[in-house]
């Protein structure tokens, strides 16, 4: 869908504090545009963002300052004299601006109305736990006065102390019909489009831009999310792959899974730094102390024994049995003593399912040693944290000053199919030792990968099937 020649200009406007930045970091997905702070006056200068369509720069957003005093700058204007026969409200705004002792008197104030006489619309941001006063009936009055179209977002719309039905009859009383519920910091699933489409019912004259940059909006969400997923299908491919040699002795036996143990919560905080990046976040979007990581490391960790729990998942219906079932022996039934928050899983010799089937040479090569690999309950503890998060970062707003949260339980039955989930890993497990057995013995061996298998599933996970859909009309 093809852009009209003329990008669209909205200026961002509002009293001060109502989150006029904050909105168009969620819009634009950038934490760095402007400053966030919860302070009256934190923007005190125009500032731009673009959003571009076809490769080419499709609207400009201006991020104004506050109106700190519109019922003084209301009488100003009211008390313009008037050089000729009443003057429309556009007059008026222009006669404000040709005034340069109103620039002093009104300086920030100032600066936005000439910002908005530049723009084809302009959206006022209202914080939706705010009464109705009388300086947002005067703001609202002065920029309909602007002759330029103006869309009212109610933010912060999420807070339980948000009223919206107020702020509803006072547009209707100002023939304003058109509005948009909003939330900058847990923003709708559909939050883009639905600005894009709102804006459209506004400026039909830009509609084709508009409902392309809706569009555009639905493709990214698609794309991010089978980009998170794909990168969790590679850690969980990469961990079942995960095996350690070790001599068959306890203590041997205890190093190799310390050892194995670093290489997987590595490999998880891989995989966070890298969602973290694809989602335009940073380091300090940390999580909750049950779920999340405290200065870069997880709180509860992925081989606790209370991980399940914590995580929600109860298997005590044997939804995880997979094919690989009873394939890995936990290391505890070896009667070892390596604490009760152990969960590697060992596999020794032909108990591994394939295995076997290299015979005797096998079992002399490898007599005296046993080959441990990550159990079934570590890796769906991994896949559903981090599939949880991708959903958490996918509906987090990117002016969010707070921890990032989970959900901690998503239904009554399974996040996705466990059992699928691991049955699918088994091939992989089986590559993994068989690729052990074939560089002992010097033969050749090719891996095969279950990562498509493991997207498909993921990607049907309860908490991600609301986000998949497009939210178009």
């Amino acid at each position: 869908m093809k852009a009209s020649m003329t990008p669209l200009h909205i200026a961002v406007v509002g009293h001060t504090n109502t989150g006029k930045t904050s909105l168009l970091r969620t819009l634009t997905r950038d934490q760095d545009f402007g400053a966030v702070k919860d302070a009256p006056g934190t923007t005190r200068q125009v500032q731009s963002a673009v959003a571009m369509l076809d490769h080419k720069v499709a609207l400009t957003w201006y991020d104004t300052p506050g109106l700190e005093d519109s019922v003084a700058l209301r009488d100003w204007i009211d008390g313009l004299p008037e050089q000729r026969d009443r003057l429309e409200g556009a007059d008026r705004i222009d006669l404000f601006l040709a005034d340069q002792q109103a620039r002093l008197q009104f300086e920030q104030e100032y600066r936005v109305l000439a910002q908005v006489m530049r723009c084809d619309a302009l959206l006022y941001v209202i914080d939706a736990r705010d009464p109705v006063m009388a300086k947002h009936r005067d703001e609202l009055y002065i920029l309909q006065a602007c002759a330029r179209p103006v869309l009212p977002v109610l933010n912060f719309v999420a807070s339980p102390d948000a009223d919206i039905e107020p702020w509803t009859h006072t547009f209707a009383r100002h023939a304003m019909h058109i509005y948009l519920a909003f939330d900058s910091v847990s923003p709708p699933i559909h939050g883009q489009q639905m600005m894009y489409d709102t804006l459209g019912q506004l400026l039909g004259q830009h509609r084709t831009t508009l409902n392309g940059l809706a569009q555009q909006a639905v493709n990214a969400r698609r794309e991010r999310i089978m980009a998170a997923v794909g990168l969790l299908a590679d850690v969980c491919v990469e961990v079942a792959s995960v095996h350690t040699v070790s001599k068959n002795d306890a203590s041997h036996i205890e190093q190799a899974i310390i050892q194995q143990q670093n290489q997987v919560r590595a490999l998880e905080e891989q995989f966070v730094d890298r969602i973290l990046t694809l989602y335009q976040f940073s380091s300090q979007d940390y999580l909750p102390p049950t779920q999340g990581w405290v200065d870069g490391q997880w709180s509860t960790d992925l081989f606790s024994a209370r991980t399940l729990t914590d995580l929600g998942i109860d298997l005590g219906k044997g939804a995880a049995i997979g094919a690989a079932a009873g394939a890995a022996v936990d290391i505890m039934s070896a009667g070892l003593t390596l604490g009760t928050g152990t969960l590697i899983g060992a596999a020794a010799g032909s108990a591994w399912q394939g295995v076997g089937r290299w015979g005797k040479d096998l079992k002399s090569k490898l007599a005296g040693e046993r080959t441990l690999q990550v159990s079934d309950n570590v890796l769906i503890a991994l896949a559903t944290r981090n599939i949880r998060l991708i959903a958490a970062l996918e509906q987090r707003g990117h002016a969010s000053q707070t921890p990032v949260r989970m959900a901690q339980s998503i239904g009554s039955g399974d996040e996705f199919e466990y059992a699928a989930f691991i049955a699918s890993l088994t091939p992989t497990r089986e590559d993994s030792l068989q690729w052990l057995v074939t560089k002992r013995l010097g033969l050749g061996w090719r891996s095969t990968s279950a990562k498509d298998d493991i997207k498909e599933i993921l990607l049907r996970a309860q908490c991600l099937e609301p986000l998949c859909s497009d939210g178009l009309h």
